[in-house]
């Protein structure tokens, strides 16, 4: 969170641990240097579930399956997840995770580049969490424009990457400018576009909410 540091651990301190298996999946991930949301991130993505209660949800980025997790735990009866890895060592560690917390029947893992693999879903998501690369986030967008419904929420995590996104491309280190300018260019699109309204969290590394709008159509009416 990009706000001062006793302020953070507070809040840290007042989130639950959630379910024994998510919690043994996020001791391991951890224990394991693999990157998975931060406790004040989880805790906006499990409310805004609660609120939205999407019935067809999209994740963009499993790691080992702990946020495909938690936002299982949220989800109304008859909600699915449809959620994508890439990364060949993590997906049985995530179809395992995702088994021993109950949620196969809910959660459906699929494998493969997520550019190739958003290409051949069926629209209409009422949410997507965006938690891959980052610097793919921008190549994600018209895939993301198709697949998620009008009034559908995407969520972008870490998209202000430590604060070093407001600075200039020459500040920071050479092997983080590709992503760096993506980024910026992910935001400017999501904050002039007309086809979505969205609000820069500094909640974490920086959260994204973009509603996708609604649009009559001509002579009909009827909302896109």
């Amino acid at each position: 969170m990009i706000v001062d540091e006793r302020l953070t651990a507070y809040l840290h301190s007042l989130e639950s641990t959630g379910s024994p298996v998510l919690e043994r999946v996020r001791k391991e991930a951890l224990a394991a240097d693999v990157p998975i949301i931060r406790p004040e991130t989880g805790a906006l993505l499990r409310t805004l579930i609660r609120l939205q209660r999407p019935m067809r949800l999209l994740e963009v980025g499993t790691a080992t399956g702990y946020s495909a997790i938690m936002m299982g735990e949220c989800l109304a009866p008859g909600a699915s997840i449809t959620t994508i890895e890439n990364y060949e060592k993590r997906i049985p560690i995530a179809r395992a995770n995702i088994t021993a917390a109950g949620m196969a029947d809910r959660i459906r893992l699929l494998e493969g580049d997520a550019l190739k693999v958003m290409a051949d879903l069926t629209p209409g998501f009422d949410m997507i969490f965006m938690d891959a690369a980052k610097g793919q986030y921008i190549h994600f967008l018209p895939h993301v424009r198709r697949l998620l419904k009008s009034g559908g929420l995407l969520i972008s995590d870490n998209v202000l990457q430590e604060g070093d996104i407001a600075m200039s491309r020459y500040a920071v280190t050479r092997r983080n400018r590709t992503i760096h300018s993506r980024m910026r260019d992910y935001i400017w699109e999501l904050k002039h576009s007309d086809d979505f309204e969205t609000a820069i969290l500094t909640v974490g590394d920086g959260v994204a909410l973009s509603t996708k709008i609604s649009r009559p159509l001509k002579d009909t009416g009827e909302t896109v």
